[in-house]
């Protein structure tokens, strides 16, 4: 799912750069409008009880994004248990060449503690999953 934005000065470093704290930010965003698109919002979810909880990112820098670069963020998940899911994001600017990478993932939790999704929830969440 495609997600797109421009870098705005707030979130550069002094070299007039994307700050490397603000990709997280970015790919947040990016995430929850996918899970928006999944029918699955945080929203929706947390009326449920049921949280996503980030439990490792790995970020890995190309090239930087300057202030006022348009940008657009693909993100996928790449596999999911009932517990747990991966997701593939990326960032590529507005000539279309990879700026990062991330690998993110994630645990449901409900009431403070890991959790499983039911069997119905799962299916419909699975329906997203793309292979690498």
């Amino acid at each position: 799912m495609e997600y797109r934005r421009k870098i705005f000065g707030y979130e550069c470093d002094i070299y007039g750069h994307l700050n490397n704290a603000n990709y997280l930010h970015l790919y947040e965003e990016a995430r929850a409008n996918a899970l928006e698109e999944m029918d699955m919002s945080v929203g929706n979810l947390s009326e449920e009880g049921i949280h996503i909880y980030l439990s490792e990112i790995t970020l890995n820098f190309k090239s930087g994004l300057p202030v006022g670069e348009k940008v657009t963020i693909d993100t996928r998940m790449i596999k999911a248990t009932r517990a747990t899911s991966i997701w593939k994001q990326e960032i590529f600017n507005n000539s279309s060449e990879l700026c990062n990478t991330a690998i993110v993932r994630g645990v449901f939790i409900k009431d403070g503690k890991p959790f499983r999704i039911s069997k119905e929830l799962f299916e419909d969440y699975k329906k997203y999953i793309q292979a690498e």
